[in-house]
């Protein structure tokens, strides 16, 4: 079935684009948004309404697809590309995205999505958020044109066997950390709670705020959770841990520290994000290296996930080679077309590293299913809730949509003939 029809138009995403720099250099809240100046190029404001492109892909047969384009809470920093402004570059996807596609099989998901991994306007690729939507809507299009579920197209482009049952999910309570994760404990939510540590004032002048909470993350859990329950504990603190304590970060003081963190949250499993930032790739592969070992060499037991610095497949590649982290996140909007999510979730296969299908709160409910759908394909480690930072919303979109997709992928495969049924037939 051919591609008819590729439009653009400007949206809102599920939450807002925040300047990271400004935050880290001591921008102070001011109710829901911030006082002082933007430091990173294309803000506006400290913190500003997100915005999506909604991507409509009309096919042969007049049915139309979606696919939203959205980029990272934390745009324009941390080797990303620049704050994604959706008036700016819908023309682009009405103009020459629209002009490579129309006329295409709609089938051919895997080489319409490299395609536009390629395509370059005066000189550039095209922006991330822009091949990370247009490929959502590519996708769907080959559901509908191959009459099947987004997780056999992406698990048939990848070579895999989609998962059985739904992939973990991971709950992200935004600075609601209290409220929103007790949320997630009466629901039995498998990862939780993300925590949003993001300033001296979350973390605590020596991280004694961070301890004490995940301290009350224990026992809070023990209370409310669901007979059975064991969470697996997974905090972003946005490199704040670099920060109080700074480098090396395989001494005493820095090792200690991840063990009381270890001890406050046992018996669960304890997983750390972004414990820094120190400016670019390399640098922060090495401070990451250093910390795994010595942890390591400690025996404490909390693992490393893997944020700032990577965003690309490249980056990915980088972090898992030099096992660098126990965990990368695979933030969805930052690698560009969706199967390249996909590829690079696939690249942990065989190693010590897992792969979390990450993202952003400030994606949208068409980019999320299509992200649970990339989930189911390759199996990954867990998977985010999102959009939004109020949980419930989130959680239900990705859960959902999961748990669809293996009720019809098991209805289509008991209505399918068996040998028997074909032998009865001819006779």
């Amino acid at each position: 079935m051919k591609i008819t029809g590729v439009h653009a138009t400007p949206g809102f995403s599920g939450f807002f684009f925040d300047d990271q720099r400004a935050i880290k250099q001591g921008a102070q809240q001011d109710g829901f948004t911030y006082d002082g100046e933007p430091v990173t190029d294309g803000f506006d404001e400290i913190r500003q309404a997100g915005e999506s492109i909604i991507v409509d892909i009309e096919l042969a047969d007049s049915t139309v697809v979606r696919g939203d384009c959205a980029a990272v809470q934390y745009s324009g920093t941390g080797g990303r590309d620049p704050l994604f402004q959706a008036e700016a570059y819908a023309p682009v996807i009405g103009g020459a995205v629209a002009d490579e596609l129309e006329g295409r099989d709609a089938t051919e998901f895997l080489a319409n999505a490299e395609l536009l991994e390629e395509l370059q306007v005066d000189g550039d690729r095209l922006h991330t958020a822009i091949r990370y939507g247009v490929s959502q809507a590519l996708l769907a299009a080959a559901a509908e044109a191959e009459n099947t579920t987004q997780t056999d197209v992406m698990a048939d482009a990848l070579g895999t066997d989609p998962a059985t049952e739904p992939v973990p999910v991971f709950g992200q309570s935004g600075d609601d950390r209290y409220n929103n994760t007790e949320k997630m404990f009466v629901k039995g939510v498998p990862v939780l709670p993300h925590a949003l540590i993001n300033s001296v004032e979350k973390i605590g002048e020596r991280g004694e705020t961070l301890l004490e909470y995940v301290e009350w993350l224990t026992e809070r859990s023990q209370e409310l959770g669901p007979d059975g329950y064991e969470p697996r504990f997974h905090i972003d603190v946005y490199g704040m841990i670099g920060e109080v304590f700074g480098a090396p970060y395989d001494r005493e003081e820095v090792v200690d520290y991840f063990a009381g963190l270890e001890d406050a949250a046992a018996p669960y499993p304890l997983q750390i994000e972004g414990p820094m930032d120190v400016g670019d790739r390399e640098a922060q592969i090495e401070a990451m290296v250093e910390l795994r070992e010595g942890l390591a060499d400690a025996g404490v037991s909390v693992d490393i996930v893997a944020d700032e610095w990577c965003n690309t497949f490249e980056d990915v590649r980088a972090f898992v080679d030099d096992e660098a982290a126990d965990i990368v996140q695979i933030k969805t909007p930052d690698l560009g077309g969706i199967h390249r999510s996909g590829q690079a979730v696939r690249y942990c296969e065989g190693t010590e590293t897992r792969a979390y299908l990450g993202g952003t709160c400030n994606e949208t409910e068409t980019s999320a299913r299509a992200c649970a759908h990339v989930a189911l394909a390759t199996n990954a480690a867990q998977v985010l809730a999102k959009p939004g930072m109020g949980f419930d919303e989130g959680y239900m979109i990705v859960e959902n949509e999961m748990r669809r997709t293996i009720a019809r992928r098991n209805r289509e495969r008991e209505q399918q003939p068996t040998d028997t049924d074909e032998i009865t037939a001819d006779d």
